[in-house]
């Protein structure tokens, strides 16, 4: 016996809902005309890439942070309008953000 006959012998006068697939459309990221900043800094001896210079929304630079810390596997965060990359990944996440359509400035090193 399986889950779903548990189930009906429990609540015999429940209906189950057929399953519906939600589709969900692909976030649009705002574009913008200046470029953004990718700079190399060390915080307390370790490497980490900053990415400043978003002028979307607070949501739309979020997503986009999680996007690039999930294609590189690594750590990092979103504070003060910047999104902070553990390591030196500059190269990188520059050519993530050109397949985007953004334009970055590389700052330093």
């Amino acid at each position: 016996m399986d889950l779903k006959d548990q189930l009906k012998n429990l609540f015999p006068d429940h209906e189950m809902a057929p399953e519906e697939a939600i589709e969900q459309e692909p976030h649009e990221l705002y574009v913008q005309k200046e470029p953004m900043i990718c700079k190399f800094e060390k915080r307390k001896g370790k490497a980490t890439t900053i990415i400043e210079g978003y002028e979307g929304t607070d949501e739309d630079f979020k997503i986009l942070a999680k996007e690039i810390k999930t294609k590189l596997s690594v750590g990092g965060s979103f504070k003060d309008d910047s999104i902070i990359i553990q390591g030196d990944y500059r190269d990188k996440i520059m050519v993530i953000l050109k397949e985007k359509g953004f334009k970055v400035k590389r700052v330093g090193g």
